[in-house]
């Protein structure tokens, strides 16, 4: 007996929180019937469908992909614009754990298991990921300091961050820094940055968790080793004892 989230999100349709969603909005039918109650268990003999479409089950697979600029972070589009599922091609239905906006590069996992996207991306994982940040003026240590105590954004303080200056240059009036964070609030490093008055030019996911960007040029992935995903998993059991 497994919830049915959980069956859903296996079978590569979504991950765990979308699973739910689908759920919660009478989209998911067992053996007939509709389900929006979570918590619901099915064997493996039970008939699930989606959208009317029967589910089943698909060989898991995980990638690192070193995204480029101008590429949109989901499945599909509506603008029909290239999106980071059409840089793996794979016969399983992948999909992005979490998002780079189209101007943002860098580390991005992709997979079709809902519980290991679930893992990264739940708040109380606490996922770190580290940014290098291109920001136009030359900021100081009070700003810096700011940033590190935490910053009012949507209404919302952010939690404490690892702020590091790296480079300054007072010809093109820039800096560069490291930023490492764990939640992941919408467009929140751009927005930190912001609230202390200084636009971000350019933004760059060097790492997630244990994943960097090492031998991997831009718009080029690489399978995730059977080691790393174990790793992921054992921080769930962490957490959990």
């Amino acid at each position: 007996m497994e919830r049915l989230q959980k069956v859903i999100a296996n079978s590569g349709i979504a991950s765990r929180r979308k699973a739910e969603d689908l759920i919660k909005e009478g989209r998911v039918k067992v053996n007939g019937i509709i389900i929006k109650e979570l918590g619901v268990k099915v064997t493996n003999k039970d008939i699930i469908k989606v959208d009317d479409k029967q589910i089943s089950k698909e060989n898991k697979v995980y990638y690192l992909l070193n995204k480029p600029r101008g590429i949109i972070t989901s499945v599909t589009d509506d603008k029909m614009r290239k999106t980071v599922i059409d840089l793996i091609p794979c016969k399983e239905r992948i999909y992005p754990v979490g998002r780079l906006d189209y101007d943002t590069t860098g580390v991005l996992l992709l997979t079709n298991d809902g519980e290991f996207a679930n893992i990264l991306m739940h708040p109380s994982k606490e996922v770190e990921k580290t940014y290098i940040v291109k920001i136009k003026g030359i900021i100081k240590g009070d700003s810096i300091n700011t940033l590190k105590n935490g910053v009012i954004i949507d209404g919302k303080i952010t939690e404490q961050a690892k702020v590091k200056l790296r480079k300054t240059d007072y010809k093109t009036n820039t800096s560069l820094l490291s930023v490492t964070i764990h939640e992941g609030r919408n467009h929140q490093i751009k927005k930190m940055f912001e609230s202390v008055g200084f636009p971000v030019l350019k933004l760059k996911r060097e790492r997630e968790f244990i994943f960097d960007l090492k031998g991997l040029k831009s718009g080029e992935y690489r399978r995730l080793t059977p080691k790393e995903v174990a790793i992921v998993y054992s921080l769930n059991k962490n957490k959990r004892a």
